[in-house]
């Protein structure tokens, strides 16, 4: 045997039994989350079959078919969920940079812990919050908005009286994503490179000119995340718009009205005690579209952050 042909010869490494425990483990957990949404989706598909073939009459509010009556309540998930986002987009990362590059460090940290608290509270906190004190606080405004930009599609009159609107429900879950949005920013921020923040400063950029070329580059993927994140808390909300919103069938855009689209899983949640026979059916199958979007939006963030991934930094 040469000295070449030895020393390409290496020990096989021994394979310790914590090693074969902690893999095994992993890989079972890994498989676990594959076999619960394979069999949550196995589910919805299966009793959503009789809905999805039903005709007129056989479906809640008369509807000729399954697609003529979930559309509205499509249509009201992505809209209210949109406006949230709106709201809470430009206010998450306003916070978190504040947090993370211009509060001092007493008060970073006790807003940091103030926000990660708001993320725990319980949603029919924030349901009954919106009933009893946002509806009749927001309504004067409202009018006035009906009064003076009416004009405005979004703004349409007639206004809602008691101010249980579409878009008081947007502002629920806006106050409701906010927490999760700005702990994940937050998070972001504080990672850049601290040598290219240096560089910017000695270059002579300001505070704002540094975080607008340095920060904000390095952390946009993580912000794309952030805001899917966001946008999947707010498609599955349930008690807040169950009990803020005046809902019903219906496709429009105007913010203002009493009457406003519902969403999948308000109506579920409204719906399901009551529900019999193809209703429970057709209620499982609105779960299921709603399990759909929810996934495409999951796989178009992906998509993005992948994409964005080369110019954050982040590789």
């Amino acid at each position: 045997m040469t000295a070449g042909t030895a020393g390409a010869i290496r020990p096989k490494a021994k394979t310790r039994l914590g090693d074969r425990v902690f893999s095994t483990s992993t890989v079972v957990a890994g498989s676990l989350i594959l076999a619960t949404l394979a069999a949550v989706a196995l589910f919805l598909i299966i009793q959503s079959i009789p809905a999805l073939g039903a005709g007129a009459g056989q479906l809640p509010n008369n509807a000729t078919n399954f697609w003529s009556w979930v559309w509205p309540l499509v249509f009201g998930t992505i809209w209210a969920a949109v406006i949230a986002l709106i709201i809470a987009t430009p206010l998450s990362i306003g916070i978190a940079l504040f947090i993370s590059h211009y509060a001092p460090r007493r008060v970073a940290q006790t807003l940091g812990y103030i926000i990660d608290l708001l993320a725990a509270v319980p949603s029919v906190v924030f349901g009954l919050w919106g009933i009893a004190t946002l509806s009749s606080f927001v309504q004067p405004f409202y009018a006035w908005l009906g009064q003076y930009v009416g004009w405005f599609p979004l703004f349409a009159p007639p206004v809602s009286g008691t101010g249980r609107t579409i878009l008081t429900a947007a502002i629920v879950l806006a106050v409701m994503v906010i927490p999760i949005m700005t702990a994940i920013c937050r998070e972001i921020f504080l990672q850049t490179p601290r040598l290219h923040e240096e560089a910017a400063l000695a270059l002579g950029a300001t505070k704002w000119e540094m975080v607008r070329m340095a920060v904000l580059p390095f952390a946009r993927s993580g912000i794309v995340s952030a805001i899917m994140l966001g946008l999947g808390r707010a498609l599955g909300e349930t008690l807040a718009i169950a009990m803020v919103l005046s809902p019903a069938l219906i496709v429009k855009f105007a913010v203002l009205q009493a009457q406003s689209p519902n969403t999948i899983a308000a109506n579920i949640a409204l719906q399901f005690p009551e529900a019999t026979g193809i209703g429970v059916n057709a209620l499982i199958a609105s779960g299921l579209v709603l399990f759909i979007v929810t996934l495409l939006i999951n796989m178009l963030a992906r998509y993005i952050v992948s994409r964005r991934a080369a110019f954050s930094g982040a590789n």
